[in-house]
């Protein structure tokens, strides 16, 4: 019997292996492409962003949709002024007031207000309408920031290499918890199967500060599975996930990590095959790969599919929303080419 992705993800949740990875990548912005409206004129229309999703999900022919995703998402709706120069490159973070690097910025919006301020509504909506549609099989996905990933947007250290807990305020860090966990309830109330929480690893864990981390997601990752969702931990920074690794692993965790691709593929940073066995990882191609200019595509294609077909991931997703400058058919041919049977 061939099952629906929705049927495959509610399955691995109760403890099945999936029977073959779910394609679940990451490609949002580009939207506004298919839509030919500017990136930020289609941020904030949920008509644009339901059209594009509907396209796109019929023409690249994935698992799941990306109904919004936006890494500037919350630092907006808790009060920042994004000032966007281009489609191509981030917007700059504006905070009124005169909070020093490290230090939270005054007037914040509560988690509660956050969740219905900014594009928070637009997204909301766009998840509602995604979910009417009838006799849907695909997954609707939505992206969160993860608590650490979030305080270092906050605090102005999102820019600096190697930013540890020790970096961070133990105020920033529970209060990105909690935004965190508000923003993944609000997007679950409205109907998505599968949360990204986009995160970035704290450089040097130990076991403890590993646990202390853990104790910060668990909220949005147990909120996700009461909805009887996949929580999908996004877990960016290639270096760090790398120094990482076996720390990383040596804990349970109750959701599905999406390792960078480059690190899985690494002969020297594989875990043992117990480990890999234990705990399906998910894929996350680097977004580099994406580049209409990127070299030694057609290697990087053929390393990733054996890749692929070694480690039997229960997911495929990116590294994060695939660069507004990628071409939709380039993109097809990808993930046409990866192999989509265990």
């Amino acid at each position: 019997m061939n099952l629906t992705a929705r049927q495959i993800a509610r399955n691995f949740l109760n403890g099945e292996t999936p029977p073959r990875p779910l394609l679940l990548p990451i490609v949002f912005a580009l939207g506004a492409k298919v839509e030919n409206v500017p990136l930020n004129q289609f941020l904030n229309n949920p008509t644009k962003i339901v059209s594009a999703a509907r396209q796109m999900r019929n023409h690249l022919q994935v698992d799941g949709i990306a109904c919004y995703f936006d890494a500037f998402l919350e630092v907006e709706a808790l009060g920042a002024a994004l000032q966007r120069t281009s489609d191509d490159e981030p917007p700059l973070v504006d905070w009124k007031g005169s909070a020093k690097a490290g230090e939270l910025p005054q007037g914040l919006r509560s988690p509660e207000e956050a969740a219905k301020s900014g594009r928070i509504p637009v997204a909301t909506e766009v998840i509602r309408r995604m979910n009417a549609g009838p006799n849907r099989d695909f997954l609707l996905l939505a992206g969160v920031s993860g608590p650490v990933k979030l305080a270092a947007l906050l605090t102005r250290l999102e820019k600096r290499e190697n930013t540890g807990f020790g970096d961070l305020s133990a105020e920033a860090l529970e209060f990105g918890s909690s935004v965190t966990t508000q923003l993944a309830t609000t997007f679950l109330e409205g109907g998505a199967d599968a949360i990204f929480l986009d995160e970035q690893i704290p450089v040097g864990l130990t076991t403890r500060t590993c646990e202390d981390w853990a104790n910060l997601l668990a909220p949005a990752i147990n909120v996700t599975r009461f909805y009887d969702a996949l929580p999908l931990l996004q877990l960016a920074g290639a270096t760090s996930a790398l120094e990482c690794w076996e720390t990383v692993l040596g804990r349970a965790w109750d959701c599905l990590l999406c390792w960078p691709e480059s690190i899985v593929s690494s002969s020297t940073s594989l875990p043992s095959s117990a480990a890999m066995q234990s705990i399906p990882p998910g894929l996350a191609l680097s977004l580099e790969f994406f580049r209409p200019d990127h070299p030694g595509k057609e290697e990087q294609i053929a390393k990733f599919c054996e890749t692929v077909t070694n480690t039997k991931p229960a997911v495929i997703t990116t590294a994060g929303d695939v660069p507004f400058s990628a071409d939709m058919r380039y993109l097809k041919r990808v993930f046409a080419e990866i192999p989509r049977a265990h």
